[in-house]
């Protein structure tokens, strides 16, 4: 078989599919304490809201073609395809609540709870709060000749609603069901004690409906949930204000046209039929849902006090030599040599320190920093302004373009741009999407720069939840180049080519190419050739290509892909050196490490990009070396042979593109990767005694 035959690759959309599976599994997983299985069908929900909104969106703006792609498949047969997974999926889901999940809580003493099946005290506890908070709220909205159709915005969980008036004349109306109220209402007590019973806030509005239409007989109330198009794309070249083009984007957003519908399954044929004219749907883009809607409003349950029921607390470690009472500070620290930190295992806190120390060090000049996704009351961003009022020459790349993120981002880049700070909001055609803060001090008569590069956001909440590393170095050429790349970032550059990082959509895609070709050749020589690649997605056919021709010349293959893998592994003659698994546990993998055998002389990369078109042409990300023989080998042994030996949240892809479960070791009863580095801050007092 060819290497460019389609048949070898994987479609995109449906391999993504199958990581939502792999989080469904984890709430299937009985191991798993029983607020977190709640918690991976919240995750479950979200995701596919976020599929639909880019991934559903982006297929049906190219309706009607029938370009083939990755897979072999047409757009309108992978819709199909799509949907017939979909409604498996979904109702695989619902089964784990209803028959799995539930049954269990009730026997921990947590019941989640239909109206109907309260007893009259509870009814009117919780009507009363109804009728004190949840009434005011509220606004029910008429459609008839005079009233058009209410515009239903995304994601929004309403009401469809039919009354008939005194003369026997039936309306309809829709209420919003408010998302600024708790979703999941708890019953309290008669005694007032903690609550154990809870009762979705749709269910209490809808035995309630009579105080909104006074007068008026409720004939039906059916929820249902809207998701509409996110993919809005950004007219960079015609624009002369990027910032307002991506406002006016995200206004725009709001309006764009539906692509799934949810409702409840025992909804009339008659309102589900108006639904889907006003809404301009056909009927494959309707689901029928038996259950709850807009799963994703589970995470409030994660809330109770009841600590068994979750994972055990993260108490990130801290190495001494970074803790903020360090006798040496942390660019004393970043001379000695090299520093490597593993999140969420190692505390985020000396990131966030690097940039702050640096606001108030009287003998640092400038702080550059790109920033994609940075959260709320971002203290990264309080450091920054902090080093405007110290008189530092502050730069930041703000990525106005982070998908859902655009309106943080916005109100970020106004609150830098008011206090003084130089922001870049993007580069044309391009998302800047690399991690990376360089310092400038003056240190006597040399000016020494000091860099933070990272894999993941300088998000200190989601570096709580993502496995992700960082790397403070103070190398010169490592320095150069970053002063290189904000150069291009910032003014204008035509540098093809930099010192030790590799920078798409400059040199990335040929660096790691000439990277592979070199494995290769060490195969063909020595037979000795391994390649080990981790990262959250694997796509772009001309790399999947060469790995199979890796494996095809005796490249030994490890891929670790958290998400969607369009390779096909174990195809003989053609992939059978390669192997794919997915972990999916406790922590959402984010790092990208790129490891390279390199006949005895081993190599590691570590980066923001994945192995997909749009990270290798189409945005601004750094790989980078990793040069430090100890650090080299701290990443292969501590780090890389425990995600290849875990047995607890990994999966094993095969030919087919079906994962399964790895089996579990009986020697060793299971491996759990995410438990052991939590249990490997001893190791990491090791290396930091070694050094200190």
């Amino acid at each position: 078989m060819n290497i460019d035959d389609p048949r070898l690759f994987l479609n995109r959309e449906l391999s993504l599919l199958a990581f939502q599976d792999r989080v469904l599994g984890e709430a299937k997983d009985c191991s798993n304490p029983l607020l977190e299985r709640l918690n991976f069908l919240s995750i479950l929900g979200s995701n596919l809201d976020e599929f639909f909104m880019v991934r559903v969106a982006g297929l049906k703006q190219k309706a009607g073609m029938q370009e083939v792609g990755l897979g072999g498949m047409s757009g309108t047969e992978l819709l199909e395809r799509i949907r017939q997974e979909v409604v498996r999926l979904t109702d695989a889901t619902y089964r784990c609540l209803r028959e799995s999940i539930q049954p269990e809580m009730e026997r921990v003493g947590i019941a989640l709870i239909d109206y109907a099946d309260l007893d009259e005290g509870e009814r009117t506890r919780l009507n009363d709060y109804f009728h004190r908070t949840v009434f005011m709220v509220l606004a029910p909205l008429a459609f008839d000749p005079g009233r058009p159709f209410p515009h239903i915005s995304n994601l929004s969980l309403n009401l469809a609603v039919v009354v008939e008036d005194a003369k026997g004349a039936e309306h309809f109306a829709r209420v919003k069901i408010p998302d600024t109220l708790p979703q999941i209402v708890p019953v309290t007590p008669r005694d007032g004690g903690k609550p154990s019973r809870f009762v979705w806030l749709e269910q209490l509005i809808v035995a309630n409906l009579q105080a909104l239409f006074p007068g008026l007989a409720i004939k039906e109330a059916h929820p249902f949930h809207v998701t509409r198009d996110a993919e809005t794309s950004i007219q960079e070249l015609e624009s002369d204000d990027l910032l307002e083009t991506i406002e006016e984007a995200v206004w725009r957003r709001r309006f764009r046209s539906v692509v799934r519908l949810q409702v409840d399954a025992r909804i009339s044929t008659p309102i589900l039929e108006l639904l889907a004219k006003e809404l301009e749907l056909d009927e494959k883009e309707v689901y029928l849902i038996e259950g709850p809607l807009d799963l994703k409003r589970l995470r409030e349950m994660n809330s109770l006090d009841r600590p068994e029921l979750k994972y055990k607390s993260l108490f990130p470690y801290t190495p001494p030599g970074l803790q903020p009472d360090a006798k040496e500070d942390i660019f004393g620290q970043i001379r000695s040599g090299d520093i490597l930190l593993h999140h969420p295992f190692e505390s985020f806190q000396p990131v966030v320190e690097f940039i702050r120390r640096a606001a108030h060090d009287p003998d640092v000049l400038a702080i550059k920093i790109t920033l994609y996704r940075v959260g709320k009351n971002s203290p990264v961003v309080q450091a920054l302004l902090e080093a405007i009022e110290e008189g530092k020459q502050v730069s930041v790349l703000l990525e106005l373009k982070a998908r859902f993120d655009e309106e943080s981002n916005i109100e970020w880049a106004k609150a830098l741009e008011r206090e003084g700070v130089h922001v870049i909001y993007g580069l044309v055609g391009l998302k800047v999407h690399s991690k990376i803060a360089l310092v400038v001090r003056r240190e006597g008569e040399i000016m020494r720069r000091y860099v933070h590069m990272g894999t993941g956001n300088y998000n200190p909440l989601t570096a709580r939840m993502y496995t992700d590393l960082s790397l403070f170095t103070c190398d010169e050429q490592i320095g150069a180049d970053a002063t290189d790349l904000f150069n291009y970032l910032t003014g204008y550059s035509a540098k093809t080519d930099f010192r030790k990082l590799l920078v798409a959509p400059v040199s990335l895609r040929r660096g790691l190419e000439a990277l592979i070709v070199r494995e290769i050749e060490v195969a063909r020589q020595s037979g000795t050739g391994h390649l080990i690649f981790k990262m959250n997605a694997l796509e772009d056919s001309e790399m999947i290509k060469l790995l199979y021709r890796a494996s095809q010349a005796g490249v030994r293959v490890d891929l670790l892909v958290r998400g969607l893998c369009c390779l096909r592994p174990g195809i003989p003659g053609i992939s059978d050196r390669i192997e794919v698994s997915s972990a999916v546990g406790r922590f959402l993998e984010h790092s990208r490490i790129y490891y390279f055998g390199n006949g005895g002389h081993e190599e590691v990369f570590l980066g923001s990009a994945d192995l997909m078109p749009r990270n290798l042409n189409r945005r601004v990300e750094i790989v980078f070396p990793v040069e430090s023989p100890s650090l080299v080998q701290r990443i292969r042994h501590e780090i890389l042979d425990v995600y290849l030996t875990d047995d607890i949240n990994t999966y094993h892809v095969g030919s087919d593109g079906v994962y399964q479960r790895a089996p579990r070791s009986e020697t060793t009863g299971g491996i759990d990767a995410h438990e052991r580095f939590m249990n490997l801050r001893s190791a990491s007092r090791i290396h930091w005694n070694e050094r200190f």
